[in-house]
């Protein structure tokens, strides 16, 4: 091209982060912050990339506006203040930078628990009021002490390696990843509720999700030793507040320290504001000058290679499939994504390895859009980044998981089909899909043949066939007030192994789930909640 490609910087960056743009010959980099929404929606149309970290508000009216958009770029983990959607459907590629804040976040997490150990923002705030209440401070040593890691990724590995150089005895918590990985990083892996009563020190490290919200809760706290300290350096809402407040104040736990919070800025009226044993940071958990200059350059090495044509390493969203292959495999690859959905619910053990194989004429086609997304069906929900075609097997190398890709020509029952096979700690476990009138279908469960569709709530009772079975699940449903839509069963032979698959409207509660549990010859229940993608 003659012209130069235009990049906008609309959030503060680091210059010098920002050089593998500014070097380049054909790249025009304009950097114009502090603009009002309309002032940046009548600047976009003449960019092909915009930079921001969390200011900038890019919505679906702005990607809509940018017609020359190619590559919006966060410098930073969270996507939240960008339309990925949006993006996606205008064609645009967005990138963000999920490591370049490790280190930062890994040192403000054990200066946080340094600080705890040995009360430094309460004693600093005694001498600056002309005091000097030595034997107020009385601090704790963290040599010898136990360390809780709730999550096990790289942010946690960090902390992890900070604390075992310190002395410390560290557990994890983390049901994604195997026993063996975490041996060979030191520390012991555990339960949530086994690790807590042991730990002094907890320190959280999970994305938030709905499952993640409040997961260090009143109960959780109560389970800890008296004496414990909570640190949160993750995501706000992981632990609840108001319960970490109420038991500070009960000398429970001795005292917490966060950097992110449910609502931010912290509101005026937050209990935690009332209790001097609760040290808080207003979200610096990247905000170092290493950090802020990493992530600029790790956004603008990758909008630079998105401009020139080439892959970009962390890739927020997928990228636009060639349209030979459209028709073929869009559907197959909704079809991987909700049997790696399904397969994590199943088996919510330590995650070992993932064997995909495609059969019949589906593999005459590039397989890694297949791929990648079992592989995010599998980790949605458990890893902080968002899954996608450029990052998918490196987030499972990471996390200890083996990939395994496979194809074969064809298959004796269907056309095109993909297998799932999951090993973790407990076992394996296979699930084998296809599509059906345009509808992605499970159609083998552990090598039972049971066809039945792929969305919805799904309850599986795994049972041994006997006269009956069917009208006692039916039946004890039906008196919990939970509604089927459908029934399939699968077996290996009469009265030998079989699986029941049910539809209800709506996901069986826990107890119902119990109940089933305790019929004759059942030999587990699982419940699967299968939403749109």
């Amino acid at each position: 091209m003659t012209e130069k490609f235009r990049v906008l910087v609309s959030d503060k960056l680091s210059r010098s982060g920002l050089q593998p743009l500014l070097d380049a010959d054909d790249i025009a980099v304009e950097m114009h912050t502090d603009l009002s929404p309309a002032e940046l929606k009548s600047l976009i149309p003449g960019y092909h990339a915009l930079l921001v970290r969390s200011s900038t508000q890019v919505t679906a009216d702005l990607i809509q506006a940018g017609r020359n958009l190619q590559a919006i770029g966060r410098a930073g983990t969270g996507v939240d203040n960008i339309d990925v959607d949006a993006a996606t459907r205008a064609g645009v590629t967005v990138v963000n930078t999920p490591t370049g804040n490790t280190v930062a976040a890994a040192e403000h997490t054990i200066a946080m628990l340094m600080a705890l150990a040995r009360n430094i923002p309460q004693a600093d705030q005694n001498v600056r009021a002309q005091l000097w209440n030595r034997s107020a401070f009385v601090g704790t040593e963290v040599r010898g002490k136990a360390l809780g890691v709730v999550g096990l990724g790289r942010i946690a590995q960090e902390v992890v390696q900070f604390a075992l150089s310190m002395g410390m005895c560290v557990y994890a918590s983390d049901p994604f990843v195997s026993q063996e990985y975490a041996t060979q990083r030191g520390v012991k892996l555990l339960s949530l509720d086994e690790m807590l009563p042991l730990v002094d020190f907890l320190t959280v490290h999970v994305p938030l999700t709905e499952a993640t919200h409040n997961l260090i809760n009143a109960c959780r706290l109560n389970q800890m030793k008296q004496g414990a300290r909570v640190i949160n350096v993750a995501r706000g809402g992981i632990v609840d507040e108001k319960a970490l407040a109420a038991a500070v104040s009960s000398g429970h736990i001795a005292g917490a320290a966060l950097d992110v919070f449910e609502n931010e800025p912290l509101p005026e009226d937050s209990p935690l504001r009332c209790n001097d044993r609760i040290i808080l940071t207003p979200h610096l958990g990247a905000s170092t000058v290493e950090a802020m200059e990493r992530v600029a350059e790790e956004v603008a090495v990758q909008v630079a290679d998105i401009l020139h044509g080439r892959p970009a390493r962390h890739a927020v969203n997928a990228p636009i499939l060639p349209p030979t292959a459209l028709n073929t495999i869009i559907p197959y690859i909704d079809l991987a994504e909700r049997m790696g959905r399904f397969l994590r619910q199943i088996d919510e053990e330590g995650i070992r390895r993932l064997e995909i194989t495609g059969h019949g004429p589906i593999t005459a086609f590039d397989m890694a859009y297949v791929v990648a997304s079992a592989i995010r069906g599998v980790l949605s929900e458990i890893v902080e980044e968002r899954v996608n075609l450029v990052n998918a097997e490196l987030l499972a190398r990471n996390r200890g998981i083996e990939i395994i890709q496979r194809k074969l020509p064809k298959h004796e029952r269907y056309e095109s089909m993909v297998t799932l096979r999951l090993t973790s700690a407990s076992g394996t476990n296979s699930v084998l899909g296809t599509v059906l009138l345009d509808e992605p279908t499970i159609v083998a469960l552990n090598d039972l043949w049971v066809e039945f569709p792929a969305t919805g709530n799904l309850l599986l009772a795994s049972h041994t066939d006997r006269p009956g079975m069917i009208g006692k699940v039916g039946t004890l449903l039906g008196r919990s007030d939970v509604n089927i839509s459908f029934m399939h069963v699968g077996r290996r032979a009469p009265r030998g192994e079989s699986i029941m698959v049910l539809g209800t409207d709506e996901r069986t509660p826990a107890q119902v789930l119990t109940n089933l549990a305790d019929i004759q010859d059942i030999r587990w229940i699982k419940a699967v909640e299968l939403r749109e993608s």
